[in-house]
């Protein structure tokens, strides 16, 4: 419940309180060119790193490898995309974040290992497979 709170309520009135403050500082008009310069600048970024990601993407499948970053590079590709999208300076710095390639496999990694990690802890299945040598025969 506090995680949503926090999502849902608590980062808008935070994206608020910096909009006015530096509103104040610079100007109305500027802040809003600023939002809107870094909606722009972030979308074009996130589609020259949503090409690049397809491309690299399309190689590995063409080599027979499994996309697996490049899957999670595109969906934090999209999340970015998102946040850059969302007026506010908050959202634009995890957008730009994201949009990094440093610092998304920084994050993707994390996540993996972090999945790959609980799966181990928890897993107590073991797979096997059935092999037959002899068949059915009428």
């Amino acid at each position: 419940m506090n995680s949503f709170f926090f999502l849902f309520l608590g980062i808008p009135a935070i994206e608020i309180f910096l909009l006015i403050k530096i509103g104040a500082k610079i100007g109305a008009l500027m802040t809003i060119s600023l939002i809107f310069l870094t909606a722009l600048i972030g979308l074009y970024f996130a589609k020259l790193e949503g090409i690049k990601t397809i491309r690299t993407g399309v190689i590995n499948l063409y080599q027979h490898k499994n996309p697996v970053y490049e899957i999670f590079s595109g969906a934090s590709i999209a999340i970015a995309a998102l946040l850059l999208i969302i007026p506010g300076f908050i959202t634009d710095i995890f957008g730009f974040l994201l949009l990094i390639p440093f610092t998304r496999k920084i994050l993707i990694n994390s996540l993996i290992s972090r999945n790959v990690n609980n799966r181990n802890k928890h897993d107590k299945t073991l797979d096997g497979e059935i092999i037959e040598d002899k068949k059915d025969e009428l």
